[in-house]
Parts: structure tokens; sequence; C-alpha cells
């Protein structure tokens, strides 16, 4: 499955919203935001649902796209619903770049769009990010999902590889991704199959 280009995104976000901004944060991410506290980074943040979700109950939240069109979204929906989040355009492959440092950080679908080099380097800025001890939430396609529509599918043996120096996978489990309708793609009913992990930074 081909490696997804910015222009690719660039396109869905131009025409029909694309299928993963559903208007609302994901809901495993509502289920575990007792577990999500402090300060917080959304990587792949899109147009700001999880993100503006977390700051509107308490945590100090910074949200992160690589697109100008989702963080500018982002931005009018901060200031609409009067919540305070900082939205940036910035590349999740140089989090080392970023002087802040956070109690936790969550990946709603950012992380299967990588290639395996790119996957290495996005796991070695987390580890700059990320406070030791703290934790990852991440959300990603499962291979268990049929089918070749949407991004490359993501095994429980990958994500334990992709972790396995200087953190701990805590859990992974099954879910879905909620998603919107679309003309173009399609996934399994109720939502494509997907991966929760939660994978905590070790000391060092």
């Amino acid at each position: 499955m081909a490696t997804p280009k910015k222009s690719d995104f660039e396109a869905l976000y131009a025409g029909q919203p694309p299928p993963w901004d559903v208007g609302r944060a994901q809901g495993v991410f509502v289920a575990a935001a007792k577990r999500i506290t402090g300060a917080v980074l959304d990587c792949g943040c899109g147009t700001g649902e999880n993100a503006l979700y977390f700051a509107a109950h308490g945590r100090q939240v910074i949200g992160i796209d690589f697109l100008d069109e989702p963080i500018r979204r982002a931005r009018l929906k901060a200031n609409e619903r009067g919540v305070n989040v900082k939205f940036l355009v910035r590349d999740a492959l140089s989090l080392n770049e970023m002087p802040e440092r956070f109690d936790n950080v969550i990946d709603s679908g950012l992380f299967h769009t990588f290639s395996d080099e790119n996957q290495q380097r996005y796991v070695a800025g987390l580890a700059t990010v990320i406070k030791s001890g703290g934790r990852l939430f991440l959300l990603c396609f499962s291979d268990e999902e049929p089918g070749t529509q949407g991004p490359r599918r993501i095994s429980q043996r990958e994500l334990h590889a992709a972790f396995a120096a200087g953190w701990k996978v805590e859990s992974i489990e099954p879910a879905v991704f909620e998603t919107a309708p679309h003309p173009d793609i399609s996934f399994s009913p109720g939502g494509p199959k997907a991966w929760f992990a939660v994978v905590r930074r070790l000391d060092g």
C-alpha cells in the first residue's frame, strides 16, 4: 500500500470533509480521558476535535498538523467555542524541534500514514517531547481491517517493534475509527477496525 503524500491530504481537505473528520472527538479518546491528563500534544490533529475536547476538559493542549487548511479550521472552532488551544502548522517528523514537553501525547490516525523509515523518525521524536513516565495514546488502522482503501494496516507485532527501545507497550486493544460517510471511500460496517495502543515512555 502506497504511503500517502501531502498532496493527497490537501486534496481531501479541499473537497468533501475527509472520513475521519466526524465533528467530535473519537470515542476511544473520550473513554480514556481520565488517563490523559496534564499537558497534552495532539499529533496530526486535523481540524482539532480531539484537542478541543481535552482543552474543554481542563487540559493544556497543543495540536499540530502539517497542513494549513485543517489548522485554519481548528483555530476557527477554538474561537467559536471559546476554548484555549494552541494550534500549530508543524511536521510531526520534526518533534525534536519543539521546546515543550508533554505529560501525554495523542495520535488519532497519524502513525499509520508513515513509511517504516518515517515511523522510526516519528517515534524518536516522540521520545523527545514526552516526559519520562508519560504516555502515548495511539489509534491506528488494524491489519484486521479488510480491503485496501485508506491507510496502511498495522499489526500488533509492528507496534511492539516500533516501541521496543525506551518504551513499554502497556496495552493494545481492538477498537474502531468513527468515520463520516464519503462517496469514494468505504470501510467495514461500524467503522474501520483499529488498534488502540497505550505506550509509556521509560526513564532514561
